[in-house]
């Protein structure tokens, strides 16, 4: 009987570009500077990025997305803020629990996936055009294979 095996680093290198963007901004809001400034599309998906961490904890990541025949663009939250009740007597019976789906990029509010036909100006310039609007921190391109938790941006 044959041994097969499966080599997961065919699997890891993403053929993708992404860019991290810091913002005060809320998904819808980004969204839409983004299409009104650059000439993208944005929809909001149909799902959403959910990703049990333990047991009892579930993230959800809201997804916008824009395709056309050049390439295919995500907009994706990199963080899932949820309120969490308390247990005892305190003056704040409420926390907000922060979880993220790239923990080592957890000061990125956002990133932006482009898959398909591009070039590395391409992926320089939309980075630095979007560092130039005003609600903008700031942002820049991320190497993919660098990242530990590269798994949650396929999809």
């Amino acid at each position: 009987m044959p041994v097969y095996e499966l080599d997961m680093n065919e699997f890891g290198n993403c053929d993708c570009a992404l860019i991290g963007i810091h913002t005060t901004l809320s998904d819808y809001k980004l969204a839409y500077l983004l299409n009104s400034t650059l000439g993208f599309l944005f929809t909001q998906a149909k799902y959403c990025l959910d990703i049990q961490f333990n047991t009892d904890t579930v993230a959800s990541f809201s997804v916008f997305e824009y395709f056309n025949a050049e390439r295919n663009c995500f907009l994706i939250s990199n963080v899932d803020r949820k309120k969490q009740k308390t247990e005892g007597i305190e003056l704040f019976t409420e926390k907000t629990v922060l979880k993220y789906l790239v923990p080592e990029k957890s000061k990125v509010d956002y990133f932006v996936k482009i898959e398909g036909d591009f070039e590395e100006h391409f992926i320089e310039e939309l980075a630095t055009t979007i560092k130039r609007l005003p609600q903008i921190i700031t942002s820049y391109q991320i190497d993919v294979n660098t990242l530990k938790s590269k798994d949650f941006l396929i999809f």
